[in-house]
């Protein structure tokens, strides 16, 4: 035994490594989340301004070529001067074509001779003078705007210098693209040309992302048109796109920290449980091979014949006291240590009863499992491994499965019980009608024979519903060709009340109570051979009657079950 200092000192190790562990745990995943969190914000920002800057280049192509298209329908239908004629071919033109808002003949120096619709002349020039290299086709802004948008126009030579202008609407470009999270804050701007803004929107954030220092603090993304001298920039601080994921920054600290503290808690319970070093103690119970078989008698109530026996769990320590399996069997299954003191269990047996049920082919052996032996095929190698070259034959078992605990998957269940059944172990449902399963079990599983549980047989003969429940029990039994067993007898009119009901096998205090494998093996050698059972046998057993009787005991043996 380690002194209760080096205990605490060991404890309080245990516990200041798992807060470290929790700490860093909760710190590391924070910022990892926060860096992806803000990676994806910059990335879905990006993504989103190129998409809004497309749509500004699309839009702003679409309103050109529609002032082109305009133009060259005039042109080439001969409406290139202001009479009347062609300014009614003017109107005509603009009705069918949306982004059009007005159509002008200028002279060879720039100045508008007439306008579609009508406007007073000013004799100023719109246009540059025209020069003999100038292009067919021309775009231009003119000094008018509209919320920040300058007229734009376009220019078709019809010769002698004479041009037809068409101007496009503002609100064609206007536009509101792009997400609501960056819109207060982002900055547009179409150009014509490198130097030559045709819309702007928003505070001018792009003169501070050519500084140095504010370059990596801002998103730019720009788009150039294939068919026109035309791009469209738009820039956004970066402080603006981390709103997107602000939300979740926030879920993520709290997940964290609340991961944190129950890692904490969690520490705190290992570190401090009282059962840690009763885990050492009964792991090492197992190794030493503490935890033993006793075999409780099920007899034949109306013959009086030994139908075999059911093998319950004890635990006897070094010093020779005996724990009761209330104390440790949930934890036993809990923790896993189950599976090995079931193998210990099934070992023992062959060396405690072989010879006698190698004797007595039809003696039953009955072994307890619990639901976690259902969940994969380590049972079937285990009782191979154990049982398959052994005195004691497959026919001879029977497999005890609870109803009080659930089966998590009962398709592996069926196919496991299956499994068993094919080498010719029986299995058995005990607890019948106290669980979870019900008849789902009996329908699903495959049973072979159903134990009547304790509790029913109790009420026998003080509770008039009792019988019902017993006598359905045994019709269902019959009607599906399984075998049936009544458990907890302890008195002379249960066995009366249970043969008028037509149970045939019981077990229970009044035949015997758990026995150690010499007195199970004794009274089953007597019973089996017909002869009176030995004085000195006799004595033991009463001793173990003793030892194993009380209201304290019945508490005892029903744990064991489970």
């Amino acid at each position: 035994m380690r002194s209760g200092s080096a205990r605490l000192s060991r404890r309080y190790k245990t516990f200041f490594r798992a807060l470290f562990l929790a700490v860093l745990l909760a710190v590391a995943p924070l910022a990892v989340a926060k860096f992806s969190l803000d990676h994806y914000a910059v990335s879905r920002a990006h993504t989103e301004l190129r998409a809004a800057a497309e749509r500004y280049v699309n839009r702003a192509e679409a309103a050109l070529s529609d002032g082109v298209t305009a133009l060259q329908t005039l042109a080439g239908a001969g409406h290139v001067t202001c009479l009347p004629r062609d300014r009614l071919a003017f109107g005509e033109v603009m009705r069918e074509h949306a982004f059009v808002q007005a159509i002008d003949v200028v002279d060879a120096k720039g100045v508008p001779m007439c306008s579609t619709p009508v406007r007073e002349r000013s004799g100023e020039a719109i246009m540059p003078a025209y020069r003999e290299d100038s292009a067919m086709v021309g775009l231009g802004l003119l000094d008018k705007s509209y919320e920040g948008v300058h007229l734009a126009v376009v220019s078709w030579h019809v010769g002698n210098g004479v041009r037809l202008v068409a101007e496009i609407s503002a609100p064609a470009v206007s536009l509101d693209a792009g997400p609501e999270y960056l819109r207060s804050s982002r900055r547009v701007e179409v150009r014509l040309a490198q130097d030559i803004r045709w819309l702007t929107v928003g505070e001018d954030s792009r003169s501070e992302a050519s500084q140095g220092a504010n370059a990596d603090a801002m998103i730019v993304e720009y788009v150039r048109s294939k068919r026109y001298p035309l791009q469209a920039t738009i820039v956004a601080p970066r402080a603006a796109a981390y709103a997107l994921v602000s939300d979740l920054k926030v879920l993520t600290a709290v997940a964290t920290g609340a991961f944190a503290i129950l890692f904490i808690m969690i520490a705190f319970w290992l570190s401090w449980r009282p059962d840690q070093d009763a885990d050492d103690e009964f792991v090492a119970a197992i190794r030493k091979g503490e935890f033993i078989p006793y075999y409780q008698p099920v007899m034949d109530i109306e013959t009086g014949g030994l139908r075999g026996c059911e093998v319950l769990i004890r635990w006897r320590r070094a010093d020779g006291t005996i724990v009761s399996p209330g104390q440790f069997m949930q934890y036993a299954e809990t923790s896993g240590h189950i599976f090995e003191m079931t193998r210990q269990i099934m070992r023992t047996t062959i060396l405690e009863v072989g010879a006698l049920y190698q004797a007595n082919p039809d003696l039953k052996l009955s072994v307890n499992l619990f639901a976690g032996h259902f969940e994969d095929r380590r049972i079937i190698e285990d009782l191979i491994e154990i049982y398959g070259n052994s005195p004691i034959a497959y026919s001879q078992i029977v497999l005890e499965v609870t109803e009080r605990q659930p089966l998590r998957d009962m398709n592996v269940a069926r196919k496991i019980i299956a499994e068993m059944q094919s080498l010719g172990i029986r299995v058995a449902l005990d607890d019948a009608g106290t669980g979870h399963g019900g008849l789902a079990y009996l329908q699903k599983l495959g049973i072979d024979i159903i134990k009547i549980d304790k509790m029913f047989v109790d009420a026998l003969g003080s509770d008039a519903s009792s019988a019902p429940i017993v006598d359905m029990l045994v019709e269902l039994a019959g009607n599906l060709g399984m075998g049936i067993i009544a458990e907890g007898v302890e008195t002379m009119e249960q066995i009366g009340r249970l043969r008028e009901l037509g149970v045939t096998s019981a077990q229970g205090y009044i035949f015997a109570p758990p026995l150690p494998g010499h007195l199970y093996v004794q009274l089953a050698e007597a019973l089996t051979s017909g002869e009176a059972f030995e004085t000195d046998a006799e004595r033991e057993l009463d001793i173990a009657m003793e030892g194993e009787g009380g209201a304290e005991d019945e508490a005892f043996d029903e744990a064991a079950n489970s």
